[in-house]
């Protein structure tokens, strides 16, 4: 028998859970550490992680999948919806892309529709709090998008009304990144690279 039907096309799955760092892990000093959101919103919206984390907690059983060919199943994540949180600052009706802004520099693209159809801020992994590696104090979750859209120290949501790449897409990386339709590279990186 095969691979179960969940893995995307041209993963392999791990039990490991590796460690990817664009950046090194960046030292969080939780008191000071807060969640922004701006941008094209009515209002912008400062959270600090006891308020964040005061709003309801959800678990999901979620895959991850990265890019470089390796998938994790059926993992346990705790956290809130993005869409919880994103309801307190009420993006316009023409922001329809979000940057996500993370504590060590990294930025990455997503659509809003995405973003708040499956988006989740977690704090924790199979009942245990996420370790530095893996981005605590928050980290995203977007199961149906390739790893390094679930970005690492989550602190602010910019709210869009135009798309621009992130650090991975500005690198080649496709801009949407869906696993299940391979969209792991842009077409002209991919031609470049011939």
């Amino acid at each position: 028998m095969g691979e179960p039907t969940r893995v995307p096309p041209r993963q392999r799955v791990v039990k490991t859970f590796p460690i990817m760092l664009s950046n090194g892990v960046p030292t969080v000093d939780i008191a000071h550490w807060r969640l922004r959101l701006f941008g094209a919103v009515e209002r912008e919206v400062e959270l600090t992680y006891d308020q964040l984390k005061a709003l309801p907690t959800v678990r999901q059983e979620a895959d991850f999948h990265c890019v470089t060919g390796w998938s994790r199943l059926g993992d346990m994540w705790e956290g809130v919806w993005v869409r919880e949180v994103v309801a307190l600052a009420q993006p316009i009706p023409d922001a329809r892309f979000v940057m996500v802004h993370c504590l060590d520099g990294y930025t990455t693209n997503l659509d809003v529709e995405v973003l708040l159809r499956e988006g989740m801020l977690t704090w924790a992994v199979n009942g245990q709090p996420l370790s530095p590696e893996h981005g605590y104090p928050l980290r995203l979750l977007v199961p149906s998008r390739y790893g390094w859209k679930s970005a690492k120290w989550v602190h602010a949501l910019e709210f869009m009304t135009e798309d621009k790449p992130g650090y991975w897409e500005e690198r080649g990386y496709h801009m949407r990144g869906d696993v299940w339709a391979e969209e792991r590279y842009r077409d002209d990186f991919v031609r470049r690279r011939r």
